[in-house]
Formats: C-alpha cells, sequence, structure tokens
C-alpha cells in the first residue's frame, strides 16, 4: 500500500483520517505532527489581579487576605461565586446582540490548596454576607410563622363559633335558612416560605422541594469536593448527580414521581456549587475522568471557577481589627442584590414566563465578540487534552455570566458594559492558567513514565517501529514495572502526539502497536 500523502494533522484530524490513513509505520516523517511537550511540575498560574473585583468588594477581599495570610482568590472566588448565585435566575444574560442565547449567573467554583493552607476559613469568610442573608430570612421567617399560627387558629376559632351558631338555630329550627359556609372549615392561609440561600448535602427530593420554594437559586457548599464527587459516581446516586448537573445552567426542568410525595415539579433546576479541594484527591479524582470511569461525564467541567494559586511566599503575623468599612461596603452589595429588581435596572423581558434579561452595549458587545472569536478558533486546534477542551468550552457560559455579575454588583443600570466586560475577560485569561495547571496534575504521574518510555525509544529498547505495551513492562527496567502506569503512560504519549497506536490484526486478539513519531525521538544518525 501506497503511504498517503497530507498535511501535518492535529490529534482531533488523525482520529477522524485514521481508516484513510492506515499503518501509521508508512508515513512519511512530514506528515507526523510536532508533539506537545510532556508535563514537567506544576505548570505556572497567573497572580490574583484585585483589579478584577468589582470596587465596593475590592477592599474587603484584599483585607480577608491579609489578615488570614492567604492567597486573594481563596476569598475572591467562593465570593463571586456566591454572588452570582445570589442573583441566580432572576436575570439572565443574552450575549448577542439578537439571538434568545442566554445564560443565567449562576456559578461553580473550587479552590485547591494543600491542607493548612486557609481554604476553609478563606471561604467562610467570602461566604460571610450570605450567612447574614439568611439569618435574617430565619428571623423573618420565624416572626411570620408565629404571625400565621396565630391567624389560623383565630380563622378555625371563628369557623367553630359560626358552625355552632347554626347548628343551635337548626335545632331550633330544621327549616331555618344557614349559610352553607358556616359548615365548612377555615380556609387555611399559605404557611410562609423559609428563603434559602445555600444548602450542604440533600436528596434529589429534598433539594427539588427546596427549589420549589426558592425558584431563583442555590447554592451547594461543600468543604472537600472531590471526596463529595467521587461519592456522586456510586449507582444509588446517579439520579443526584443528574440533578446537579442540571442545575448547572440553570434553564431545564426537572419531574419526579414517588410513591409518598407524589407528581412533582421544579419548572428550573438552578444550582451553584462552591468548596475547596486538595491536589492528591483532585488528581485521583481528574485521573479517573480521564480514563472514560464514571467521573468522565463533565461534572468538573462545569467548576469555571477553578483556581490552584501559590502559596509561597513570607508569612507575617497579622493582628489587627477586620475593616469596617470595607466590611460594610461588601456586605451591602450582597443585601443589594439581593433585594434587586432587574427591570428597575433596565432588564427587557420578552413573553410572560421568561425571565428578565440584559444584552452587551455597542462596546461591550464587540469586546465579547473579539475574545469568543479567538476563543473558539483555539478550541477546535485539537491541540488541548479532552478533558481541558470541555473545561474551557464552559467558559463560553462562564465569561457573559461574570460580566452580568460584576455590572449588577457595581450597582450599573441598562446594557452590561465595557467596563464589567473587561473585567469578566480578565478572568477568563487568569482562569484558564489555573485550569491548565489543575489538569495538568492528572499526568503528573504518568508524565514521569512517560519520559522513562521515551529514555528507552532512544537506547534502542523499544522498536521506533512499533511496540506493544508488554514490551515496556515485562523487562522489568526501573519504574516502568507497573503495567497500569505504563498503559497510562502510553496513552498520555499518544494525547502529546508523541506516538501513533496503531491496532495491527492478528488471528486471535487485536494487537496495539505504538509507532515513535520521527519528530519527537529522531533516529540516531549514522556514524
Amino acid at each position: 500500500m501506497k503511504a498517503p500523502t497530507f498535511e501535518p494533522a492535529t490529534r482531533t484530524e488523525r482520529a477522524a483520517l485514521a481508516p484513510a490513513l492506515g499503518d501509521p509505520r508508512t508515513w512519511p516523517a512530514a506528515s507526523w505532527p510536532d508533539p506537545q511537550p510532556i508535563p514537567e511540575g506544576l505548570a505556572p498560574v497567573a497572580p490574583f489581579d484585585y483589579a478584577m473585583l468589582p470596587d465596593r468588594l475590592r477592599p474587603w477581599v484584599a483585607d480577608v487576605a491579609d489578615r488570614m495570610q492567604c492567597p486573594p482568590d481563596f476569598v475572591a472566588v467562593p465570593m463571586v461565586a456566591a454572588l452570582g448565585n445570589l442573583i441566580g435566575r432572576r436575570c439572565a444574560i443574552r450575549p448577542q446582540a439578537r439571538s434568545d442565547w442566554q445564560e443565567f449567573p449562576n456559578l461553580w467554583g473550587c479552590i485547591v490548596g494543600r491542607p493548612g493552607m486557609m481554604k476553609s476559613p478563606a471561604m467562610m469568610a467570602a461566604l460571610a454576607p450570605l450567612v447574614r442573608l439568611e439569618a435574617r430570612a430565619l428571623e423573618e421567617w420565624t416572626a411570620a410563622q408565629g404571625q400565621w399560627k396565630a391567624e389560623t387558629e383565630i380563622a378555625k376559632a371563628r369557623a367553630d363559633a359560626r358552625r355552632s351558631e347554626a347548628t343551635k338555630a337548626l335545632r331550633k329550627n330544621p327549616d331555618a335558612l344557614v349559610d352553607v359556609a358556616s359548615f365548612l372549615g377555615a380556609e387555611e392561609e399559605e404557611a410562609p416560605t423559609l428563603r434559602r440561600y445555600t444548602v450542604a448535602s440533600a436528596t434529589v427530593e429534598a433539594l427539588a422541594e427546596k427549589l420549589i420554594e426558592n425558584p431563583r437559586g442555590l447554592l451547594v457548599v461543600r468543604d472537600e469536593l472531590p471526596g463529595w464527587l467521587a461519592g456522586l459516581d456510586r449507582e444509588d446516586a446517579t439520579e443526584l448527580r443528574a440533578f446537579l448537573m442540571t442545575g448547572w445552567n440553570g434553564k431545564d426542568g426537572w419531574t419526579f414521581d414517588r410513591i409518598a410525595r407524589g407528581h412533582r415539579r421544579v419548572p428550573a433546576v438552578c444550582l451553584g456549587v462552591v468548596g475547596g479541594a486538595q491536589p492528591g484527591p483532585l488528581g485521583e479524582y481528574l485521573r479517573a475522568a480521564m480514563r472514560g470511569g464514571a467521573s468522565d461525564d463533565g461534572m468538573l467541567a462545569r467548576f469555571g471557577l477553578l483556581v490552584w494559586p501559590e502559596t509561597g511566599g513570607k508569612w507575617k503575623n497579622v493582628d489587627r481589627y477586620p475593616d469596617g468599612p470595607a466590611k460594610d461596603a461588601a456586605f451591602g452589595v450582597f443585601a443589594d442584590l439581593d433585594g434587586f429588581d432587574p427591570l428597575a435596572r433596565g432588564a427587557e423581558l420578552e413573553g410572560e414566563d421568561g425571565p428578565p434579561f440584559l444584552r452587551f452595549d455597542p462596546e461591550a458587545l464587540e469586546a465579547f465578540t473579539e475574545w469568543r472569536t479567538g476563543f473558539e478558533a483555539d478550541l477546535r486546534t485539537g491541540d488541548l487534552y479532552p478533558a481541558l477542551e470541555s473545561h474551557l468550552a464552559k467558559y463560553r457560559k462562564l465569561v457573559p455570566a461574570l460580566a452580568l455579575t460584576f455590572h449588577l454588583a457595581d450597582g450599573h443600570t441598562g446594557p452590561v458594559g465595557f467596563a464589567s466586560t473587561l473585567r469578566a475577560l480578565h478572568w477568563s485569561a487568569y482562569l484558564q492558567t489555573h485550569a491548565r495547571r489543575c489538569y495538568g496534575i492528572a499526568h503528573d504521574g504518568e508524565a514521569d513514565t512517560a519520559r522513562r518510555i521515551l529514555e528507552r525509544v532512544r537506547k534502542g529498547d523499544l522498536a521506533r517501529e512499533g511496540f506493544g505495551s508488554r514490551d515496556v513492562w515485562r523487562p522489568g527496567w526501573s519504574g516502568l514495572a507497573d503495567q497500569k502506569r505504563v498503559a497510562e503512560a502510553l496513552e498520555l504519549l499518544v494525547e502529546l502526539g508523541h506516538l501513533e497506536a496503531w491496532h495491527e490484526p492478528t488471528r486471535g486478539r487485536v494487537k496495539t502497536l505504538y509507532v515513535v513519531n520521527p519528530k519527537s525521538v529522531p533516529a540516531a544518525k549514522p556514524h
């Protein structure tokens, strides 16, 4: 068979062309892609820039981070996620000038750091404004509940009195005219509903009931996300996992039928999630997802606000009172958004049942469209890990959702402006570096093994024209004796373009050969 002639292709293009290309051992050297470098250590990340925050939040985030001696990312990410989820379904953004594409700002966030790096205290400080709102809501509900119970008892007493008077009249005169309403029970007023802002963990039924009572959305708060997410991989948790994933976009309804509860429907499931993670468990979860297990369903990709900042630097003892004015200003932003009227802020309505929405102003639209044009082109190069590609694809929602959140948090009215949009685009560039670091740890173990495999190729211990995984682990070479780790490293080398897997048909089972990219390990020149 004559070797086909084709231009150098990406992984995605090679996969599509594989049947036509045939045996990679016959490919001309120029047809092979340029291999990507094997990850080495933690990828660098962009530092947090306080300019990315709304004006009234910036001093409080800086104050908390300084007093706790923790990265500002640990405070800013949960706070921004909480702000977006506070807006919830009350206002959407339509990122294009004419289409009906719209997104809600319910956001998912995860802060990554080793134990003892102040993740949990920082997150709790960031969510303190929500805790205050919940305390006030509980206080108001308790008072309303007491009033409702008293009024219910009064209504029952009045109904009993009317029934008694009617009964006496009928005893004296069976033909007496009596109001039928006297024998009807008191019509009870609907019990007051407790406004909820956050939940920790619940069944599908419990979450659904809370969302029926709180249609604008809820924020799920978890301390250690990887363990919780791994628990959702169990067979008995599939419905809850699907429910949570439905809640990410805030648009779709959910119907469930139970013998005890009957038929119930949530018109639109709107859920945010925020929590922390340690690098080790996060890496294990990502590795499981990348192997195509139950975790490989895009759950982690929904955590657009995923950060793993540097935690080094010199520590100093900070012992001072919190910045009162900064705290009041930040808490004021949450209080304002809790009661804001989207129509008073210039939001539009389309139809009776549709949510209010805002669009970008012309300058902001131009900036967003320019960003998206380049962003979509980068996504389609085929040069990203599939898992990272899926993660970054969710930025289509993340960026406009952040722009809307910042616009409303700053108290602006009318279309979303350039300043808020620029902040959102700044977040996109910042978050991409952190996503690359987080997804890179899934390859940490495989990377070392991959380097050892390529070194064996250079030494001539593994045939360039094709070798099997057994050829790698059977000799018992240092660092290459574990079959599972060898298999994962070979997958990584294929994904990065250093090897090409060729399934060679045999009389028995199909044999997989790994052909070496000549651009990855050039053949030694003869002396």
